[in-house]
């Protein structure tokens, strides 16, 4: 058995159904919940990923140029301002409103704001309270050698990959900006009157 197939059977588990009874799950989780709020700054850098198995399916490695950021994003739809004119309710545009941007590439796009010398390779969830959500985003850095040298990871050093997450390149920004085909993807970005109106 792999070393990623032991840790799989800690904390690391997403499904609460394998999980051993040993461990006080939901302590654990409030605690790093807990320790995530803490901080003043809404992206911090971490020593290690908590989540081992998924950041080394997502792309990172335990070596010089890799960089996980936990980022902080803030839940809800945003603040939309009542219209100072008449009109009917249903065209208010106040309530029942959601971003066009997921939390998960709003959380990418603040990473890579805060480490302009890396690029965005991924990210996934890292827990939530009722204000937050938390991802941590892995991050390459461009002109490192130890990524220079890697074959998997030194596309990032080329310039068409420049900012890929604030340009919507990443595998979430391109599912939110519709270019994933297929079935459960039919109302992923339709046209605004589109299905309803059930567009973001």
């Amino acid at each position: 058995m792999s070393f990623s197939q032991h840790v799989k059977k800690t904390i690391q588990l997403e499904n609460l159904a394998s999980k051993s009874k040993d461990y006080a799950y939901g302590a654990l989780f409030r605690q790093r919940v807990f320790d995530q709020r803490q901080s003043d700054e809404a992206v911090v850098r971490a020593e290690r990923p908590s989540n081992l198995p998924r950041a080394r399916s997502l792309g990172y490695k335990a070596k010089a140029g890799f960089i996980i950021a936990v980022v902080r994003v803030r839940k809800g739809s945003g603040m939309h301002r009542r219209p100072a004119r008449g009109r009917k309710p249903k065209r208010m545009g106040v309530k029942k409103l959601t971003r066009r941007l997921s939390k998960k590439s709003m959380a990418e796009r603040k990473a890579g704001v805060k480490f302009p010398n890396c690029e965005v390779l991924n990210s996934y969830w890292a827990g939530e309270d009722g204000k937050s959500t938390y991802f941590e985003v892995i991050l390459a850095e461009r002109d490192n050698p130890g990524i220079l040298a890697d074959k998997n990871v030194r596309w990032v050093a080329l310039g068409e990959h420049r900012r890929r997450a604030e340009r919507g390149l990443t595998s979430e920004g391109k599912k939110g900006r519709g270019l994933i085909k297929g079935k459960g993807h039919e109302k992923n970005y339709p046209s605004m009157r589109a299905h309803d109106r059930t567009a973001k």
